[in-house]
């Protein structure tokens, strides 16, 4: 069973929700249209990787690009939860990456296939140590970055997402339900690249908590 950390305990993974082209700059960047609602997609608890891990690449796939997202854990599941009471129901928040074979998810979407093969493979999920939802005052005024080998590849401010936090969680409560242990990675910001093996990536979420990966040889 996938488990994340909050305060030192293990907590099982139930869903792995993420949530697509949520900055415009990053869309652009893809040459997408930005979505009247959020773009939702999944990924199967098996793609999780913990820190200390290596980052091992597909296959079937050359061009495998990072996504750095704040991620949330949702403590208290619901249904149609408002907006208003939407902050209610997160436990903790962390840092992590959408790992995305981006030539695999270009043919599916040429041919109209579900993106699985591009999202979910082993390895294609990664996360943080949470920091207790208390802690933070204002999850849309967070700053976070991705260095890969020491230099700064992405800079993401929480400020800047389409549909903020509360939105995410009123739609995904309202559309599918949302269960405790669910995690919910909220979008990336432009900067998206290939990695290739041996790369490092360090994440670091407002100085709250920080974490890193070695791509495999």
């Amino acid at each position: 069973m996938a488990v994340v950390q909050l305060n030192g305990r293990d907590v099982p993974v139930a869903n792995v929700f993420c949530i697509g082209r949520n900055y415009a700059a990053h869309a652009a960047e893809l040459g997408n249209a930005v979505e009247a609602e959020p773009l939702v997609f999944l990924k199967p608890t098996s793609a999780l990787v913990a820190e200390g891990e290596p980052l091992r690449l597909p296959a079937y796939s050359n061009d495998v690009h990072h996504e750095c997202e704040l991620v949330l854990l949702i403590g208290k599941g619901g249904h149609d939860i408002a907006e208003s009471e939407a902050l209610q129901h997160v436990a903790g928040y962390a840092i992590g990456l959408d790992m995305t074979a981006r030539d695999v998810q270009s043919v599916a979407k040429q041919k109209g296939h579900p993106w699985t093969k591009a999202k979910g493979f082993r390895g294609a999920a990664t996360v943080s140590a949470f920091v207790p939802a208390e802690r933070l005052a204002d999850p849309g005024q967070l700053s976070f970055t991705l260095q890969v080998n020491g230099e700064i590849r992405q800079r993401g401010d929480t400020s800047l997402m389409l549909f903020p936090v509360p939105a995410i969680i009123h739609y995904l409560s309202t559309v599918y339900g949302l269960s405790e242990g669910d995690l919910i990675y909220t979008g990336t910001p432009e900067g998206v690249a290939a990695v290739k093996p041996g790369d490092r990536l360090r994440l670091d979420l407002q100085g709250l908590v920080s974490a890193e990966w070695s791509v495999a040889g």
